[in-house]
């Protein structure tokens, strides 16, 4: 056995029982943990008189802000955050950089997939746009250059990882062609029917036998109003699957999209044909009367007025019917009569509008006023108020030479006893 040494006399002393051990550490670390709080807690005021006892610091950070800044402040934690527009600015945020950098990590195929569940999530929640931007982030990610993501453990290198180029092709395929369908769902349900046709085009290339992409296409055509290119896409669709229940659905409402738009354009044809055949009888009636319609930069909006013929459009014996304005120059007031045959007088109709609300002296009634037409040739000319008004129109024996301006037969209506020096007044403008 070895002998048992004796200790030395200052071996007590050389403990320094009475002091606190060394752990090594900065006074920073030894001083006592402060407890986690869930939110910042605000600053304190040095010369603040503590009156209560202190709650706990969890209970501070609480009760020292809003519900809504709460919100704010747990919406821009990853886990809780709902909308992007809500993190703040996204290069401070370290939490949400990290697991940005997580979505990246892996092969291709693993990247897009990542994606693709994520739009999947998306759609169930009929969450249609951002489904749609984590569709089209996977396909992005099946162009970018193939990586492996490195794995190293105690310094050591990343192990060589070899990958089956054939099995990872069939990969990206099967997820290229889910991401273009699920991509054509989102821009169906956002009613952008250009792009669900585009996204199907590129999954039928993938895989031609895909029958969503034949039945969402449709469903788009169909929306477009391209009937012959939607029955085309059911059709084929129906090729592959003949007792598909939805394709079969859907031909039925494109049958009756079909019906429906054949007898349109059946009805607005004949509409089209009737239309021309007015005109030309129209022009033909106007010809043969030797009237002139005179257009101008600015014609006046006459509603649904209009010259024809009456009462029926396409018979050679109807008369014409014109729009009539009335005006006073005098006074520059005016009236305006929708229609006027071309066998009815002016005095016809004088008799309906006058009295008129404004003529506080009582100069305009229908047998004390005089009426002009103004001639083509840019003169005026003095019609009866008895005589059709036909004849106040026109070139011809019997005819007064009025013309017809922007579709409207124009008629100035004066007092009797004003007439000279009105008559008067407009030869000075034409003399300038």
């Amino acid at each position: 056995m070895s002998p048992i040494e004796g200790l030395p006399d200052d071996f007590e002393k050389s403990l320094n029982i009475s002091d606190s051990p060394s752990t090594g550490l900065p006074d920073s670390a030894q001083s006592t943990s402060q407890p986690s709080v869930p939110f910042p807690l605000p600053p304190k005021p040095k010369d603040e008189e503590i009156t209560l006892p202190a709650i706990p610091p969890q209970m501070e950070s609480v009760r020292a802000h809003t519900a809504e800044d709460i919100v704010q402040m747990m919406n821009k934690a990853p886990l809780f955050m709902t909308s992007l527009d809500d993190a703040g600015n996204e290069d401070d945020n370290v939490e949400l950089q990290a697991m940005r950098a997580l979505q990246y990590e892996g092969t291709r195929a693993e990247i897009a997939q990542n994606f693709r569940e994520q739009g999947n999530e998306m759609a169930r929640a009929k969450r249609w746009k951002d489904g749609k931007e984590y569709y089209t982030k996977g396909l992005a990610a099946l162009k970018q250059p193939q990586s492996i993501p490195p794995s190293v453990e105690d310094g050591e290198p990343p192990p060589t990882q070899h990958l089956d180029p054939e099995t990872e092709a069939k990969k990206e395929k099967e997820i290229e062609e889910a991401c273009y369908i699920n991509r054509a769902l989102c821009n169906l349900e956002l009613q952008n029917y250009r792009s669900t046709t585009q996204d199907c085009a590129s999954t039928l290339y993938l895989n031609p036998t895909n029958l969503k992409a034949f039945y969402r296409s449709t469903l788009a055509l169909l929306a477009l109003h391209k009937l012959p290119e939607a029955r085309d896409a059911c059709t084929r669709g129906l090729a592959l699957s003949p007792t598909s229940p939805h394709l079969l659905t859907l031909s039925q409402t494109l049958t009756t999209a079909e019906t429906t738009a054949a007898s349109t354009a059946l009805a607005q044809k004949t509409a089209l044909d009737r239309a021309a055949k007015e005109r030309l009888l129209l022009a033909t009636a106007l010809k043969a009367r030797g009237i002139k319609i005179r257009t101008t930069n600015q014609p006046p909006d006459l509603e649904d007025a209009r010259i024809h013929l009456s009462p029926d459009p396409l018979a050679p014996t109807s008369q014409v019917v014109y729009p009539l304005l009335l005006l006073y120059p005098l006074a520059a007031q005016s009236d305006f009569v929708k229609a006027c045959g071309e066998g009815e007088t002016l005095q016809q109709h004088l008799e309906y509008v006058f009295p008129l609300p404004w003529d506080g002296e009582g100069l305009y009634t229908a047998g004390g006023v005089e009426c002009f037409v103004e001639t083509g040739a840019g003169g005026m000319v003095k019609v009866g108020r008895k005589v059709p008004v036909g004849e106040c129109l026109g070139e011809g024996q019997g005819k007064a030479g009025g013309e017809v301006v922007d579709g409207v037969v124009r008629v100035m209506v004066v007092p009797k006893g004003k007439v000279r020096g009105w008559v008067e007044e407009m030869r000075k403008r034409k003399g300038r």
